[in-house]
């Protein structure tokens, strides 16, 4: 884009930059595409850099929105782009690096040019912009064509169909970012949009037929994770005689413009290695989390949620029933493996819930697996180290654990497993534990982090829900694991009768804590029977911490507070249990050792009378989204978009449809 250009500073001066958003108009033939699109330069490296390339190009963005009414120039870069992904195919089995190349530097800047577009305009203009083109006087055609509509499909096709190459790798995570630029338009309005440019397109007409093969490509980027080419591999090779037009402009412009991921491209010197190891996975994980997440159109369900709801696994042999559109079958071995080794990203998460969620195929698919401790290790990892995660990477992975606890054989083979040295758990060292035992430590820990940091109740509900759905499942807890339920309970209870006196005083600062117990305070027998009731056939250790004298004299003045709202005469759980077992210890004497108190409690689980026991109903919760579950994810997702998208950068001031954190 001109020899003359060595600072991002000197773009707006830029000849051919000044041409393409001048007044006068550019024919699609015009041999000035050649000499525009010849240009490389290493990729930004940090949101500094991608600032500096926004600020730089602004003015000549401008500059064509004022312009491109009457010359058409941006019509003809679009068509210029249209005529080569063509012939992309053919390119790649050709190893055609320069072809694709300049392909690839047209739509980045038909890239940097929409988001400005976008974010200056509203999507009436923004579609008038697409459809101004040159026309001889007196002329004039009835059968103007949806060039825009024509560009997204083209991107759709160019993600689906060109093979996945060092050379095409760029062009991919180009075609990608673009798409995510199209989508974008949400990001620059306080309420989610319900009809859009974007609900036109891939929504209905030509688009709608890729939807399948999108959502398909964009999971297996993600499963396949595949890294960028090496700095250096689409350097041309030296020729002796100067090679042809094309290279002479390529090795005499070398310099110009950024590409958006060039990553050590044509002439470039190395650039730093990117955070992440996968781009296009990043890239594409985001796209369709995205597309997942758009609103249904006013006539048509959102088809690439559909997608996401209905594909099976590539070993199901049962037909598609006619009524599932948009089907397709993948690998669930493979994305499985894949979902367990990335959730450390916010994203990858989000996509697990997705699934778990509205896939019933994966959901049983995962339930039916042996090694379920690879998914749920990295998820309670999340939970354990929640002062470091933002909340909603915490919400959605203890929403993820409360899906797999509504079901019963999950609650029992995760006592069955056994895990040796968990490294990343601090308070206390465990060389043995089941992987049901460390569930309950972790989400115990997260409860109490909520009470005394965030106190969030619907962290606090969802908590308690999971522990609930396990509970009648309970098995051969680990003795730390029992001693922390008793513990957070009497500490629970204490607070309960904090509360139960405090409803009295309007006034009083617990409001807080008042909504994070409403529901203990209706049920408040039914936290003690997920306490005791589920544990005593079996934890004499939990036993002998509930008659320790600390723990018995919460329960003794929780049960006080308890028992006159007892709707029937049945003796308090509490009361029962502590006086059975406190008069066999008085029996047997008053010098005991732990291991004789051990022994005692044993033998009296057996002897204990279950009639006395208040029969309770099994406690099962199951996770239901809220009305309009869009006015979350819809934010989150662009949240996620705006700070982790690779070589995407949005000015944070124009940004409208979330909050921008302080710094």
């Amino acid at each position: 884009m001109g020899s003359n250009s060595s600072r991002i500073g000197d773009l707006p001066k830029n000849e051919y930059l000044k041409k393409l958003s001048g007044t006068e108009s550019v024919s699609e033939n015009d041999p000035f595409w050649n000499q525009l699109l010849s240009f490389s330069f290493p990729a930004p490296t940090s949101s500094t850099e991608l600032k500096l390339l926004e600020e730089a190009t602004i003015s000549v963005c401008r500059s064509l929105v004022e312009n491109n009414p009457r010359t058409g120039n941006l019509g003809a870069l679009i068509k210029v782009f249209l005529s080569r992904t063509k012939e992309l195919k053919l390119s790649a089995e050709c190893q055609n690096h320069i072809f694709i190349w300049q392909t690839h530097n047209a739509l980045f800047i038909i890239c940097c040019l929409l988001k400005v577009f976008i974010c200056e305009m509203s999507e009436e203009e923004l579609q008038l912009h697409f459809t101004y083109e040159e026309k001889s006087p007196g002329s004039y055609s009835s059968d103007s064509e949806d060039l825009l509509e024509e560009f997204v499909c083209c991107l759709m096709q160019l993600i689906t169909d060109i093979p996945l190459l060092d050379i095409t790798y760029e062009i991919s995570v180009e075609a990608i970012s673009t798409m995510v630029v199209f989508l974008s338009c949400q990001l620059f309005h306080k309420e989610v949009l319900r009809q859009s440019i974007s609900h036109k397109y891939l929504m209905r007409g030509r688009c709608l037929l890729y939807t399948s093969k999108l959502v398909k490509t964009l999971l297996y980027n993600f499963i396949r994770q595949e890294k960028p080419p090496p700095p250096g591999t689409h350097v041309f090779p030296q020729q002796s005689d100067g090679g042809g037009l094309l290279y002479g402009l390529a090795s005499g412009v070398a310099t110009g413009l950024w590409t958006v991921f060039t990553l050590g491209g044509v002439g470039s010197r190395a650039a730093a290695a990117p955070e992440l190891s996968s781009p296009l996975a990043n890239q594409s994980l985001l796209l369709l989390l995205v597309l997942a997440n758009l609103t249904d159109a006013a006539d048509a369900p959102n088809p690439y949620r559909q997608a996401i709801m209905s594909f099976k696994n590539t070993q199901d042999n049962s037909p598609f029933p006619s009524s599932i559109p948009h089907a397709f079958q993948i690998n669930f071995n493979s994305l499985y493996t894949a979902l367990c080794e990335q959730q450390t990203s916010d994203q990858a998460t989000l996509l697990l819930y997705t699934l778990l969620h509205q896939n019933s195929n994966i959901r049983t698919y995962m339930l039916a697996r042996t090694d379920m401790e690879n998914l749920v290790l990295p998820i309670l990892e999340i939970l354990y180290h929640v002062e470091e995660r933002n909340s909603h990477h915490v919400y959605m992975a203890l929403i993820i654990l409360l899906i797999l606890t509504e079901d019963d054989g999950f609650n029992r083979s995760i006592h069955e497993v056994i895990l040796k040295n968990i490294t990343w758990y601090s308070e206390r060292v465990l060389t043995e534990i089941s992987l049901g035992s460390l569930l309950i430590l972790v989400v115990i820990r997260t409860i109490q982090y909520n009470m005394t940091r965030t106190r969030d109740k619907y962290l606090h509900t969802n908590c308690l829900a999971a522990l609930a759905n396990m509970s009648a499942q309970f098995r051969s807890l680990h003795q730390y694991a029992a001693q922390r339920i008793i513990s957070y309970t009497c500490r629970h209870l204490r607070r309960y009768v904090c509360v139960l006196d405090k409803l009295y005083f309007p006034h009083s600062h617990c409001s807080t804590l008042q909504h994070c117990f409403s529901s203990l305070s209706d049920n408040g027998e039914e936290l003690w029977s997920l306490t005791c009731s589920h544990i005593l056939r079996s934890y004499a250790s939990s036993l002998f911490s509930l008659l320790s004298k600390k723990h018995n004299k919460v329960l003794e003045q929780a049960t006080q507070s308890l028992r006159g709202s007892l709707s029937s005469n049945d003796v308090p759980l509490p009361d029962y249990v502590i006086t059975f077992f406190s008069s066999r210890l008085l029996q047997a004497g008053a010098e005991l050792s732990v291991e004789r108190v051990l022994e005692i409690i044993k033998q009296g689980v057996v002897a204990l009378p279950k009639d006395r026991l208040k029969k309770f109903p099994e406690l099962k919760f199951k996770y239901v989204e809220e009305e309009q579950p869009e006015e979350f994810f819809i934010p989150y997702v662009w949240s996620l978009v705006y700070n982790s998208a690779i070589g995407l950068y949005w000015n944070p001031q124009d940004i409208q449809l979330f909050t921008m954190d302080s710094d």
